[in-house]
């Protein structure tokens, strides 16, 4: 702190989770100093890795996926220090619950064609997708597109349970411009799903292309590794933990931040701040935000998610040689599925036991949120007994966590946001509205919004 209890920072970064850790270490590598101003008691986000007799566990994301370059990047920059963990080629297999039996999810057309999971037209529809019209409205939903293309059972058993794994959400009401830009853009740029695949796979990749290997990740020893070593690596940065009452205010071409930490004040200026918060938290972080672009970014809606880990000293359920299983709505059950990151990932569980990971809630059952923790509980034991074949056989680990503003969705309000989002950038220089408010949703998206908000202020100074 200066003499009149003031710090200086070039780069105030609010909240301490991956987005904001990958940002810290970027600018820490061409000697920008930072400071990361976080609300809870530790930097990582929801991002945690627990660790109990012979078991390890994430208590946040489980896995992400090397879907962008900068993922490899990041990894080859850490070297050493941490090492990332792709997941064993069991983890292609996907499973998909119907009529009482699981069922894998057809990685292939041919697949596609024999499982039992589509009916017997949307099968022959599949043949006949590459030459159907494209669509011309960028609002439409998923549910829409996907019906149009390939058929209702399709959507029901392919495309609505893999929704329920990735956002938790509901295909009627996400936008796939925004929230599968990259299944938008294959109908969009080849006129078909199968063909622009087939073409995409074709294509001459350059080097950096060719790191997007599409392949499950996480790390060594938990993803908690991850962000620790980039605490550690972040050497020009500065990490305040419990801070609370934070408000921002534009300040002589900078910003001022003001907030409490341990009963004494914070008070930081400035040259650029980078805001990883949800926009529930904007009416008090940035007073100086227009009703109007408030309302626009907290229109937001987010849904809510339960996990339950439970693990098991002696696996006595059906084989789990996969990377879990997910379950239709239409199927009615009251989970959205489970993980079993024991079966793709090391150390996970002691020899012959398992490790799953269950998920209850989302977008459509926001009613399980509300409920006890023995009641989840007792609904996820029941439902992994009944659908995994455990009989009486108990875990002998159990935690639960809730999340409030699990996963963002991404509706037909999105292009709205994105243009306040635009607009707030432009009157007020040198401000990063970052997180998952945009630009995705998974790890992979943070790692690279991370680095791309540091390259932008590199250029900047």
């Amino acid at each position: 702190m200066t003499d009149n209890n003031q710090e200086k920072t070039q780069v105030a970064i609010i909240g301490g989770g991956l987005t904001g850790l990958v940002t810290a270490f970027w600018l820490s590598k061409e000697g920008v100093d930072a400071t990361i101003i976080e609300k809870g008691g530790n930097a990582g986000g929801v991002i945690g890795t627990g660790n109990e007799n012979g078991f390890t566990w994430e208590s946040g994301p489980n896995t992400g996926i090397v879907s962008h370059p900068e993922v490899a990047e990041l990894f080859d920059e850490l070297g050493g220090m941490c090492e990332m963990e792709t997941a064993d080629k069991r983890a292609k297999k996907r499973l998909i619950w119907k009529n009482g039996s699981w069922h894998p999810l057809p990685a292939g057309v041919i697949e596609a064609v024999r499982t039992p999971l589509f009916t017997t037209g949307d099968k022959l529809r599949i043949l006949f997708e590459p030459f159907r019209k494209k669509g011309n409205d960028p609002f439409e939903t998923l549910e829409g597109m996907v019906k149009r293309r390939l058929g209702q059972s399709f959507l029901d058993y392919a495309v609505d349970p893999f929704i329920s794994g990735i956002y938790a959400g509901d295909p009627s009401y996400l936008i796939p411009k925004y929230a599968l830009p990259k299944l938008y853009a294959l109908e969009q740029e080849y006129g078909s799903f199968i063909g622009g695949a087939v073409r995409k796979m074709l294509k001459k990749k350059d080097a950096r292309e060719k790191k997007v290997t599409k392949e499950v990740f996480s790390v060594s020893g938990g993803l908690a590794n991850l962000t620790g070593t980039l605490e550690l690596q972040a050497k020009n940065t500065r990490i305040l933990t419990n801070v609370s009452e934070l408000t921002v205010t534009p300040f002589n071409n900078g910003y001022f931040l003001q907030g409490e930490k341990d009963n004494r004040e914070v008070a930081i200026k400035s040259r650029f701040v980078v805001s990883t918060a949800g926009p529930y938290e904007f009416d008090n972080l940035f007073p100086f935000f227009g009703r109007s672009e408030l309302a626009l970014l907290n229109s937001l809606e987010y849904a809510r998610v339960i996990q339950v880990i439970m693990g098991f000293r002696e696996w006595k359920g059906m084989d789990l040689n996969a990377f879990g299983g997910l379950v239709p709505s239409r199927e009615k059950r009251d989970i959205l599925g489970v993980l079993f990151p024991s079966s793709f990932l090391k150390n996970r569980a002691p020899e012959g036991g398992a490790l799953l990971s269950v998920f209850l809630g989302g977008y459509r059952r926001p009613d399980i949120f509300s409920l006890s923790d023995d009641e989840i509980t007792g609904i996820a034991i029941k439902e992994t007994k009944d659908m995994l074949g455990l009989g009486n056989h108990s875990p002998e680990l159990l935690k639960l966590y809730r999340y409030r503003h699990a996963i963002p969705q991404y509706g037909k309000d999105s292009k709205e946001r994105l243009e306040a989002i635009g607009r707030l950038h432009s009157s007020f220089p040198g401000l990063v509205l970052a997180g998952n408010i945009h630009e995705g949703i998974g790890m992979s998206d943070r790692i690279r919004q991370g680095k791309r908000i540091a390259a932008h202020i590199i250029k900047a100074l």
